[in-house]
């Protein structure tokens, strides 16, 4: 009896220890989740927080509205052109090596257009310089996530619900800028570049605690070999990974273009500014939010799932875009803005796991990088492209942005379909 009531006790003890070692591992990896999204968090407060801002530091400089755009642009610029290399990097030297000092590039290049701002009377000039820095930081941010995600998990459910986390952070972070932005300028119009390197160290701490990246056994392949074997991944799935960067693109785009249309009529038509005019922009990206932490939960690994909620969400797009045609009341455009936000929130996740789960570990950082470059060229042509439409197409605007994304529609329902019944 006392063998029985031993083997008893000790069978409770290993279950015990069992199950106290899941809950440790299950609190690590959620911290890992969270550590891994303050940086898409971080990387769009440090560019959106800034729009609001911008007529402020218009006047403050006493610059011209096009010197004050290339506040942004030059940010997206250096961000676009420097995407791949960082993916490249981060596929050789490993994806923390890149992402913690690009991270602190970025927090140095806030620190510079702050202190410029703050101390300097001609301070333009520098500000760019601090902005440059920024973007050459972002591009070896955020870009790599994707990657980083896909080495850390190795259960394709959890890689699908982790990049919804992480779009949804990126997506709050566009919430929050504009309210933050306008907070923040309240008290002195450049405090919103002083709070960048506060939020990227706050960044790189969790990044340094919390997130283990597994090594992998292979050996990086030399420089040409790699260039060879890159362009033959890109061949073999060409059809489905030129649908993705096309169709990510897009959607970017469209959600750029049509908030740089809210804020527009928010200011000129309904004279709606400063924090109130952030609350309104906040809805329709709000619902895309959400939205996009539902989707996550829910593709799990389920490619054929993965493209009919992207098509589904092009077509939610294509039914908002086109009916704001048709009105231009307050609730009526917001109404509208918040279901083409509910499509744009529903497409993002599945594109970001199809391109994540499809590509090996060794090329992954590469071809992410490539999606995201593309996804910031849709980003950084959206607002100046819907200023032209404003001023010299008013009342075609949105049929013209509905037509683009009616061939986002046709790439996810014909491209995205061999990849997922191959995979199936």
């Amino acid at each position: 009896m006392e063998n029985i009531n031993d083997k008893k006790m000790i069978g409770m003890s290993i279950n015990k220890t069992t199950h106290k070692t899941k809950n440790k591992q299950t609190e690590v990896s959620k911290m890992s989740i969270l550590s891994i999204s303050s940086i898409p968090l971080v990387m769009t407060l440090g560019n959106s927080m800034l729009i609001p801002v911008l007529p402020s530091i218009e006047k403050k400089l006493n610059i011209s509205s096009f010197q004050v755009s290339m506040i942004i642009t030059v940010y997206s610029i250096l961000a676009i052109l420097l995407i791949p290399v960082a993916g490249y990097l981060s596929d050789h030297i490993g994806r923390k090596k890149v992402i913690i000092p690009s991270l602190i590039i970025s927090g140095i290049g806030g620190s510079i257009a702050g202190i410029a701002a703050w101390l300097m009377k001609d301070s333009y000039w520098v500000i760019l310089i601090g902005r440059a820095l920024q973007g050459i930081g972002a591009a070896g941010a955020f870009p790599i996530v994707l990657p980083l995600v896909g080495d850390m998990f190795k259960d394709e459910e959890e890689v699908s619900s982790t990049l919804g986390v992480i779009e949804t952070a990126n997506t709050f972070g566009k919430v929050l800028s504009p309210i933050l932005g306008a907070i923040l300028a309240g008290f002195i119009w450049f405090i919103p570049f002083m709070a960048i390197p506060v939020f990227c160290l706050l960044s790189v701490i969790l990044i340094l605690v919390f997130v283990k990246v597994p090594t992998s056994s292979k050996k990086p392949l030399p420089f040409k070999e790699f260039i060879a074997h890159t362009k033959e991944i890109i061949h073999k799935d060409k059809k489905w990974l030129y649908a993705i960067f096309f169709i990510g693109t897009i959607v970017m785009f469209v959600l750029f273009a049509e908030m740089f249309y809210l804020s527009d009529v928010l200011e000129k038509k309904y004279h709606i500014k400063n924090i109130k005019k952030g609350f309104f922009l906040a809805i329709p990206l709000g619902a895309l939010c959400i939205t996009s932490f539902i989707t996550g939960r829910k593709i799990k690994q389920d490619q054929m799932l993965m493209k009919w909620i992207t098509f589904s969400g092009i077509i939610a797009i294509i039914i908002g875009t086109v009916a704001l045609s048709f009105h231009d009341s307050l609730w009526y455009v917001i109404g509208f803005l918040t279901l083409s936000g509910i499509g744009i929130g529903a497409s993002l996740p599945p594109l970001d796991a199809l391109i994540t789960e499809g590509i090996e570990k060794e090329e992954r950082g590469t071809i992410t990088s490539m999606y995201s470059s593309m996804r910031f060229i849709g980003v950084a042509a959206g607002p100046p492209l819907m200023a032209i439409l404003i001023k010299h197409a008013s009342h075609t605007q949105f049929y013209i942005l509905s037509g683009i994304t009616v061939l986002a529609a046709l790439a996810a329902f014909f491209r995205l379909k061999h990849d997922s019944e191959k995979a199936s």
